[in-house]
């Protein structure tokens, strides 16, 4: 295995260089923040150390890739010089003709020139903005109105691009108050979720709140919660059935806020779904969040929200981005959802790790300006 360290201002950079060097087949082991060596490095920004891996036989394919690549370049720029060596030989050939002759031979030589650097620069171009969008995991098909091949210009390309996102990045500032609940899938940190809302409502902003789950299929999914209930004093129901739900909202109804932890379920399997939906009917929510990870990919996300699709969630939540490197998830999510971002999580810490997020600092971390450490 190939390991390598790497020094850089942002993720974007660090990308960029993995990349190159080890190829999209690399993966990240770690990073973390450091100063530049030296007296002066306490006088500017931290910088971040990013350590990267490549499996050997990985780095062969990619060394195999890049020769064949290089080679068909060269073949190609071979072609060029051949046609321009032709029109040189035939021109050898008719030195003796009238000057009209030699003026348009030079003519086409300095046009089929011009077309070989055109269409050289075009395409560098147009593959320094897609390498951009894949480098922050961005799906450029959801880019209305930005016509990648305009761009001759990749800062010009961000700028717009910024100017996009604060127009279609939309963040819910409604007030948690009545029932709330979480649905998702599995795997994605509901339970961690809750637990964080219900230690910021009941810590941070003092309101009464109770919890309820409906998640025993994960027996350490209710003990963790009931661990936390215990620890902020909030009461604490465990529900299996219809019934038992209509109960436990009668009993927690003096709480300013009920948050409702629900089992994870497939967005593939529609009776499980169907049976969600029935549990949240009879709690009569007043606000629903959809949980999704940061680190879904983006075939997934699609699945995902059309199976979630028939419980009328009101806006998101975006948990791991602590796991994750780029970010244009959130971007991909917000955008097919056609709804607003509620909560981003960046760890495990309870209840610090959890924000509403401003547009400027979504858009940030879309286009790889900051990071999550």
């Amino acid at each position: 295995m190939v390991i390598k360290k790497y020094i850089v201002k942002n993720m974007n950079e660090a990308l960029t260089r993995i990349r190159y060097e080890l190829g999209k087949d690399a993966i990240i082991l770690s990073q973390r923040k450091v100063r530049e060596s030296g007296v002066k490095g306490y006088f500017k920004p931290k910088l971040i150390e990013v350590t990267a891996a490549l499996e050997n036989n990985k780095l062969e394919k990619k060394n195999k890739y890049e020769t064949v690549e290089k080679e068909e370049n060269i073949d190609s720029f071979k072609a060029s010089l051949n046609s321009i060596k032709n029109i040189i030989d035939k021109e050898d050939k008719k030195s003796k003709e009238p000057e009209n002759n030699l003026k348009e031979e030079v003519k086409e030589i300095k046009d089929l020139l011009n077309k070989v650097i055109k269409n050289t620069n075009k395409e560098k171009e147009d593959n320094l903005v897609e390498n951009y969008l894949n480098e922050i995991d961005v799906d450029k098909n959801l880019l209305e109105g930005l016509d990648l091949e305009d761009y001759d210009d990749i800062d010009k390309f961000k700028e717009d691009f910024k100017t996009l996102l604060s127009k279609e990045i939309k963040v819910s500032t409604k007030d948690l108050s009545g029932k709330i609940a979480l649905i998702g899938p599995t795997g994605v940190g509901k339970t961690t979720t809750i637990a964080k809302l219900a230690g910021r409502l009941a810590l941070i902003d003092k309101k009464k709140v109770g919890l309820i789950t409906i998640d025993t299929y994960r027996i350490g999914a209710v003990e963790q919660l009931k661990t936390y209930a215990e620890i902020m004093n909030i009461p604490f129901k465990v529900v299996i059935t219809l019934k038992e739900m209509e109960k436990a909202i009668k009993e927690l109804e003096d709480c300013d806020v009920i948050l409702i932890d629900t089992t994870g379920r497939s967005s593939k399997n529609t009776m499980q779904i169907s049976e969600l939906r029935a549990f949240i009917q009879k709690i009569n929510a007043d606000n629903i969040s959809l949980v999704i990870s940061g680190t879904t990919k983006n075939k997934d996300i699609d699945t995902i929200l059309k199976g979630y699709g028939e419980i009328n969630y009101e806006n998101i939540i975006i948990t791991k981005l602590d796991e994750t490197t780029s970010y244009g998830c959130i971007y991909n999510i917000i955008k097919k959802s056609k709804k607003e971002i509620a909560y981003i999580t960046t760890g495990q810490n309870v209840p610090e790790d959890i924000k509403t997020p401003s547009i400027n600092e979504v858009c940030k971390l879309v286009l790889g300006e900051d990071t999550i450490c």
